[in-house]
């Protein structure tokens, strides 16, 4: 910027993206400090480099913005974690299945882990069974984005929601409770 651009001569570039043409450091300067605007290096690599006649705390200040505004819509993934046994009770793994549905149609990644203990590591098929059926059920809302391996003493599955639970999930975000409220009331009303 300015008096640190070390080239004998530049393409300049006008403040409304006109080309100016190549023109020594010094002319460069003054034009810049005729029209009180910043000689900003915007390709320094290239042969003469280019410059551009702006106001350099203007264009900071709107990048800035646009990178804020980036990371607004940047979509977070969110990771939940579903831990079982490989010897679970039946009510249990429905209950369990409940949430793991429930996190897949929010629009979450679950990783699912089942922790085996003492003698079970030696009955890896239990897990890969259980995490197979666990597969079956909830194929309607999500599917396996990282196959079941061992890890140690866990065994690992990771579930990702279709694209429609995701979008539909980004959504229902989006709209507030506003409508949900009327769905219950007109259920009670079409009850009475």
């Amino acid at each position: 910027m300015n008096e640190q651009i070390r080239a004998r001569e530049v393409r300049l570039v006008g403040p409304e993206g006109e080309q100016v043409g190549i023109v020594p450091l010094e002319r460069a300067l003054q034009l810049a400090a005729d029209v009180d605007l910043d000689l900003v290096e915007v390709a320094p690599m290239a042969r003469p480099p280019v410059c551009k006649l702006m106001d350099f705390g203007k264009f900071k200040y709107e990048s800035a913005l646009k990178a804020r505004e980036a990371r607004r819509n940047q979509q977070q993934t969110v990771i939940k974690e579903m831990k079982l046994r490989p010897k679970i009770d039946s009510h249990d793994y429905e209950t369990k299945k409940g949430h793991v549905l429930r996190f897949l149609k929010a629009g979450d990644k679950v990783k699912v882990t089942i922790m085996f203990r003492g003698r079970e590591q030696h009955r890896p098929e239990l897990g890969f069974r259980l995490l197979r059926k666990l597969e079956e059920e909830v194929s309607d809302m999500g599917f396996v984005e990282s196959q079941a391996k061992q890890d140690g003493r866990n065994m690992i599955m990771v579930l990702a929601p279709h694209r429609s639970a995701k979008t539909a999930a980004g959504a229902r975000k989006g709209e507030g409770d506003a409508p949900e409220a009327s769905l219950v009331s007109d259920e009670t009303v079409a009850q009475n």
